[in-house]
């Protein structure tokens, strides 16, 4: 069992939403973090087909509780399931000041059939993979194989589960939730994301493939990022900037070991292009993760030139951190050509190349070049932003 960064600290008379990807330990923290808490799960089938038929039924259900239990806050998991049960929570809140958890895997669902959101009455977290800094005795080339999720990472069965878990998020969250009636096109777009993860996205390419309009591929790519599989990374531009002016996002799906499984990639060594790109994903998690965990809001963009120049991650809302990643042993001057030239058109606070070399390094132009290792250390203690 993991610690997680994650805290849920729930003042007195306030619920709160638990957003996270399926298996990322949601159930797990919630245990652990609200011990003795009345528990209802919407994935025992019995009860969601109650409270779908009679949603007032979780009432009954609560009313029925243990005093001692339901001072606690009350933890519903799934909740996205039967959408109509929030207007119950919300009424719970406000004529009983009761208190609660509830936790899903997807907020698409609820939105889209304008289900009750408690109109500002719950606070919002959300649970990523595993972390390096929640991981003891972390291990690189495992977790870029077997992913961060707990089960994943922990089991030597990873390749088996890795490929279950793909085909249940194609199964359950996009075709059982009924967020895509063409199932062949989006089976097909969903194949179109071994070559366009980690890329710039050129939605017209991906729809002819798909046999679909560029419309309906930013569509399925949405459907991808508000179920929580993935996330956009925007491009960073100025006015007069020499970077190229597109709105074409790159996009990542959420987990670098389930990323792997879809792009048919099984690292060996710690070295090569293969190895780079999952490197470079690894990093971006991390970037996300502590974003989230330590309340910030600061954008992670990327950057890139019309002469093709790239700098992988660009952080806050003036780019006042560029950050290159750089998987080969050793880093070269050559490999710092990007990270030059976005420090010398836009002067940020700090310019850093995470690497997989062992050591640190200053330039005399003031580029820090650090091992992963030591930029996550620093990165989770809060040195470069606050």
């Amino acid at each position: 069992m993991y610690n997680r960064a994650l805290e849920i600290d729930l003042p007195k008379g306030l619920s709160a939403f638990l957003w996270g990807p399926r298996k990322t330990g949601k159930s797990t923290l919630l245990q652990q973090q609200f011990p003795g808490a009345a528990y209802f799960d919407l994935l025992d089938t019995n009860l969601m087909v109650e409270l779908t038929k009679a949603p007032w039924a979780i009432v009954e259900h609560i009313n029925s509780l243990d005093p001692s239990i339901s001072k606690n806050p009350i933890i519903i998991d799934e909740v996205q399931k039967v959408p109509p049960l929030l207007n119950e929570v919300h009424r719970l809140i406000e004529n009983e000041r009761r208190s609660f958890v509830l936790c899903g895997s997807s907020a698409r669902k609820l939105k889209r059939g304008r289900a009750n959101m408690l109109g500002g009455r719950a606070l919002s977290f959300s649970l990523h993979p595993l972390t390096w800094s929640e991981i003891p005795n972390f291990n690189l080339t495992r977790a870029l194989n077997r992913g961060l999720i707990p089960q994943h990472y922990d089991s030597p069965r990873y390749p088996d589960i890795l490929k279950s878990y793909v085909n249940d998020y194609l199964k359950e969250e996009i075709f059982d939730e009924g967020l895509t009636r063409n199932i062949a096109a989006f089976s097909r777009f969903f194949d179109t994301l071994s070559y366009c993860h980690g890329e710039i996205l050129n939605f017209s390419s991906i729809a002819r493939d798909c046999g679909v309009d560029s419309k309906t591929v930013r569509e399925y790519f949405q459907i991808l990022v508000d179920t929580l599989v993935g996330v956009f990374v925007e491009p960073y531009s100025l006015r007069n900037s020499r970077a190229v002016i597109t709105r074409a996002p790159k996009f990542y799906l959420f987990d670098v070991g389930v990323a792997g499984r879809i792009v048919g990639r099984q690292l060996v060594n710690n070295s090569g292009p293969e190895f780079g790109r999952a490197f470079e994903h690894f990093i971006l998690m991390e970037l996300l993760s502590c974003r989230t965990y330590q309340g910030q809001e600061f954008p992670v963009r990327y950057w890139r030139t019309k002469s093709g120049l790239e700098c992988d991650f660009i952080l806050g809302r003036r780019g006042e951190i560029a950050v290159d990643v750089k998987g080969g042993r050793r880093v070269q001057s050559s490999d710092l050509r990007a990270i030059r030239a976005y420090s010398e058109e836009h002067k940020p606070k700090y310019s850093i190349v995470v690497s997989n070399q062992t050591f640190s390094r200053h330039t005399e132009d003031g580029i820090l070049i650090l091992p992963w290792e030591v930029f996550l250390e620093r990165l989770w203690n809060g040195d470069f932003v606050e």
